[in-house]
């Protein structure tokens, strides 16, 4: 085995950001395929958002932005409905 440096921050923080453009992809694409056979999807993820909340400490945590983010979503996918 050899010993390979770590990555750099800033490669990291990349590599993270891709990960989570490739998530939200393949998440939005998943959701839109089943709210088009199940209208009533969307309802359900609306109605569950109370529960939705912002893992980060201290000033840094917005549990409100965060469900913010998950409605823009929903009214995207009723959009296109």
């Amino acid at each position: 085995m050899t010993d390979q440096p770590s990555p750099a921050p800033l490669d990291q923080v990349a590599d993270a950001r891709r990960r989570e453009m490739a998530v939200e992809h393949l998440l939005f694409g998943t959701i839109r395929f089943l709210a088009q056979r199940h209208p009533e999807l969307l309802d359900e993820l609306d109605g569950s958002l109370g529960h939705l909340w912002d893992k980060s400490e201290g000033e840094a945590r917005d549990d409100e932005a965060v469900r913010e983010i998950a409605r823009k979503f929903i009214r995207s996918l009723r959009a296109e409905g």
